[in-house]
């Protein structure tokens, strides 16, 4: 039987590189010898555009590629009424053929959130995830601060109150933790783990993430021990350089 650590793809977010276009991008995630890609929503493949999408879609899969994710920006509770229909990200992951949509837990932090914003939260991911599952698809959140999942705490309640099996988590170290904590964080979200967002930091500084290669290798062993299959996606590379980039995808396929 397969294991759980073969199933973690590599890849890329293509919102590290806002500056390239989507050719360029999955050009140099085929150098790379990745995966997958993660087509963000913000400019690569906007939201509602359904010609954008099948042509990210169409452009992945002649590289020989898969599409692991849509990063959305849609803010659950929040965007419906600004303006930005959940609708139109499904339109567009359905599009790209995505599995997962990443979206943003409400628009303010834990400390600030009072219980109509979580309320709010947990109703709109229950209608969202609704839409979505009928399609296999899968909602997850950005684990991040200035949203309902910048602590532990809070982004276990809010995946304990919305309980859906098509509702997961992201997750991303936090760079101002150490090692153990983001260790102990990774372990008590597992059993909601859709994908990871891959980075070396030092505080706000970009590093190479072969200096991030011992803590990442036990992040990895924590995701494979996890249950569904995953993908871990490179962000944050050092000046936005494809040079850094292809560096640090080496760390990772060695990883």
């Amino acid at each position: 039987m397969a294991t759980n650590k073969a199933e973690i793809k590599k890849g890329l977010l293509t919102v590290s590189f806002r500056q390239l276009e989507p050719q360029t991008i999955v050009d140099l995630v085929k150098e790379a010898r990745l995966e997958c890609i993660e087509w963000g929503g913000d400019l690569h493949v906007p939201h509602g555009d359904i010609a954008v999408a099948e042509a990210a879609a169409a452009m992945t899969e002649e590289a020989g590629l898969e599409v692991a994710a849509y990063g959305s920006y849609y803010r659950t509770g929040v965007s419906e009424g600004d303006g930005l229909a959940f609708q139109s990200v499904l339109d567009s992951a359905i599009a790209l053929g995505a599995p997962v949509i990443r979206v943003w837990a409400g628009n303010k932090g834990s400390a600030e959130a009072g219980q109509e914003d979580r309320d709010k939260a947990v109703e709109d991911s229950v209608r969202i995830a609704g839409l979505a599952a009928p399609h296999d698809i899968t909602i997850a959140y950005e684990w991040h601060s200035h949203s309902l999942t910048d602590t532990l705490e809070s982004g276990r309640r809010l995946l304990r109150d919305v309980d859906h099996s098509h509702v997961k988590t992201l997750w991303q170290p936090d760079p101002h933790h150490t090692v153990e904590e983001n260790l102990a964080e990774l372990a008590a979200i597992s059993d909601y783990l859709a994908n990871l967002h891959v980075y070396h930091c030092a505080g706000e500084e970009r590093r190479p993430l072969e200096e991030g290669k011992e803590e990442w290798k036990q992040y990895l062993e924590v995701a494979a021990a996890a249950p569904g299959e995953h993908s871990a996606m490179l962000e944050f590379v050092r000046d936005d350089s494809p040079e850094a980039f292809l560096e640090d995808a080496e760390t990772l396929r060695r990883l």
